[in-house]
């Protein structure tokens, strides 16, 4: 496909760069940043433009991948080319495309991106969505060049996987964080819990998260809780956090077994 990426972040990045090696052209990345435009337009052999006047419309499709708070206005913009366009955010419904426009659909990649390490997009989750089901069909197609993992979802369903993602990684990912600082005011490295973090994330790759649930909360240790809470006293936020966390698994721990 003939396809103008309309962003240079880490999706349209991530992405751009995973259309390319599939064998579809990108024929322009567009940023208000001509800079950022222009290095990822390098990078997949595109045309880099800082301005949507100066899009070229010989294309099959338009890929927003910008901030949910201007798909919107984006949309209204792309709409008088009537080609195909996606947005690919997993909070934002597909009626915000479908107010400008009928050949619209969602393109939303279920995963962390960073510029500065590559993914392996075969494995990555690829969740659809089109207006009808020609767009759903063409979608899915073009989503299976560039992964083994594509799924057909709706917007409903698409924000509550969205929200599930928040806590399965920008939550964690803030916990590792704080982690890390409590280990700074000693003089110790984050690297001390690496192994750890990656046993945890290991063991969920085949087992159910509460089923391999460890640490003081589940064993319901009020004497370490405590002494936990009595470390945090000048962190009066992240006492409640702790609390909040464990009170969460303990309730979970409690409900799960009158379950069986």
């Amino acid at each position: 496909m003939r396809i103008t990426i309309i962003g240079s972040g880490n999706v349209a990045t991530h992405l751009a760069a995973a259309l390319k090696n599939a064998g579809h052209l990108i024929v322009q990345v567009y940023s208000r940043n001509i800079q950022n435009a222009a290095l990822l337009a390098y990078h997949v052999k595109a045309e880099a433009i800082d301005s949507l006047d100066e899009l070229n419309t010989s294309i099959d499709i338009f890929i927003i991948a910008v901030n949910d708070d201007v798909i919107g206005r984006v949309a209204g913009r792309l709409a008088k080319y009537q080609k195909l366009m996606v947005h690919t955010s997993g909070a934002t419904d597909l009626f915000t495309l479908l107010a400008f426009a009928d050949n619209v659909g969602v393109f939303y990649p279920l995963q962390t991106f960073s510029k500065v390490k590559e993914v392996d997009f075969a494995k990555v989750p690829l969740c659809i969505e089109g207006a009808n089901e020609q767009i759903t069909a063409e979608l899915t197609e073009l989503a299976q060049t560039i992964s083994q993992n594509v799924y057909t979802i709706n917007s409903e369903k698409r924000k509550t996987l969205h929200l599930a993602a928040v806590f399965a990684c920008n939550f964690p990912n803030y916990l590792y964080e704080l982690a890390r600082q409590l280990l700074a005011k000693q003089g110790m490295e984050f690297d001390m819990l690496r192994p750890l973090i990656i046993e945890t994330a290991e063991k969920v790759q085949s087992r159910l998260p509460m089923e391999v649930q460890t640490g003081p909360a589940i064993r319901n240790d009020e004497t370490t809780m405590d002494f936990h809470l009595q470390l945090l006293s000048d962190k009066p936020e992240l006492q409640e956090l702790y609390r909040l966390l464990s009170q969460g698994i303990i309730k979970l721990d409690i409900q799960q077994r009158g379950e069986k």
